[in-house]
């Protein structure tokens, strides 16, 4: 006999099909309308919110501490109490980078804030020297300075010339003093010119990129990343301090910017490397893919928590010593844990002895790392030309 249900009589609203439960059995959509009161919209908040943090609970603890675990749970089709490999990575890469721009924001902080020029530009020196080689010998090494007081934002780009004659007027005072002929102002410009050289600065624009390979449209994009990071480095080193640090900031936005999506390229690659090595396990490429995830994912878990420490260490140690210390050796376990946990991974799911885990460990390593050099150098570059 067939079973009553309290759905017979009803149909679907989308495709008119007779319903047997709360979704439809041949479109999927549920029976329940989405026109809600306001107070039921809220429990069904609080549902799911609990449902992600019973999975958190689940999926963090071994990712952390059971090398492969996950893994080999996803393998065995135990997948609803964790999240799912590409989420769990995907949250994780976003949470590291952030914490880790965090931290490079706060080094960049205290870094131009301890520093400055190591010398000032006055004329003091000049009433020390005894003799005109000596006055000469001064006002270049001085003039050799002030490209640099210049781009530490002390004295503004636009002033270097008239703080050379000023040296230059002091220097020749000094020469008069001692009996000796003036320097003619052709001699001191050419040596700030000498100066602003070697410290680097850029006098002349990039050249247009011409590879007879590639398509005009190509060229012209690698163009125009060069200006761009001739731009904004030469605004770093050369602008007044509110232009570089707006040049700093969004350089370091930059390549935070291009890092994610670099390293959603680099995973399918990894995956790749994987399926490469152990092409006689007879493994689909999609289960090299989901040891990937796993794997990125624990690896941007333990960069963030390695940078998380360093910051408590940073903010604690001056009020508490021992914190720091502390703090210190729990970042030191945490680095080693790092390759240890992707060895002990890799043992687990492939099943091969120590050698030769040990040995496909170590080529598997030098190809990503080379790779991941790679990878980051592009997302400097693109983040250079921000």
């Amino acid at each position: 006999m067939k079973q009553l249900t309290s759905y017979e009589g009803l149909h679907c609203a989308n495709c008119g099909a007779g319903m047997q439960g709360e979704f439809c059995h041949e479109c999927g959509q549920s029976i329940h309308s989405v026109l809600k009161p306001m107070h039921h919209m809220l429990e069904e908040t609080v549902e799911t919110v609990l449902h992600i943090d019973g999975r958190i609970v689940h999926t963090l603890p071994p990712l952390l501490l059971k090398p492969g675990f996950l893994t080999l749970e996803y393998f065995a089709g135990r997948r609803v109490r964790y999240i799912a490999p590409f989420r769990l990575m995907f949250v994780l890469c976003l949470l590291s980078f952030f914490v880790v721009h965090l931290a490079i924001d706060q080094i960049s902080v205290k870094v131009a804030a301890h520093q400055g020029p190591t010398v000032t530009v006055t004329g003091e020196a000049f009433s020390d020297a005894d003799t005109p080689k000596e006055v000469r010998k001064v006002l270049k090494s001085q003039l050799k300075t002030l490209p640099h007081i210049a781009a530490y934002g002390v004295l503004p780009q636009q002033q270097l010339q008239l703080a050379a004659e000023n040296m230059q007027q002091q220097a020749n005072k000094r020469l008069i003093e001692l009996g000796a002929a003036p320097i003619p102002a052709a001699s001191a410009a050419a040596n700030l010119a000498v100066a602003v050289r070697a410290s680097g600065a850029p006098d002349h624009e990039p050249q247009p990129v011409h590879i007879s390979w590639l398509p005009e449209a190509a060229n012209a994009r690698l163009t125009r990343l060069g200006q761009q990071i001739q731009h904004n480095w030469r605004t770093f080193k050369d602008g007044d301090p509110s232009a570089r640090a707006e040049a700093k900031q969004r350089m370091i936005n930059g390549v935070f910017g291009a890092l994610p999506a670099t390293m959603f390229v680099l995973i399918p690659v990894f995956a790749g490397l994987l399926k490469l090595f152990y092409v006689f396990r007879r493994r689909l490429y999609m289960e090299h893919l989901t040891v990937a995830l796993h794997s990125h994912a624990f690896m941007f878990l333990g960069v963030m928590l390695i940078t998380v420490t360093g910051m408590l260490s940073t903010w604690l140690r001056p009020h508490a010593a021992w914190t720091g210390y502390a703090l210190g050796w729990i970042q030191a376990v945490l680095m080693l844990w790092i390759p240890t946990y992707l060895l002990i991974m890799q043992k687990r799911i492939y099943h091969q002895g120590w050698p030769m885990t040990l040995l496909k460990f170590w080529f598997i390593g030098w190809c990503y790392f080379w790779l991941l050099m790679l990878a980051l150098t592009v997302a400097a570059a693109l983040g250079l030309a921000h």
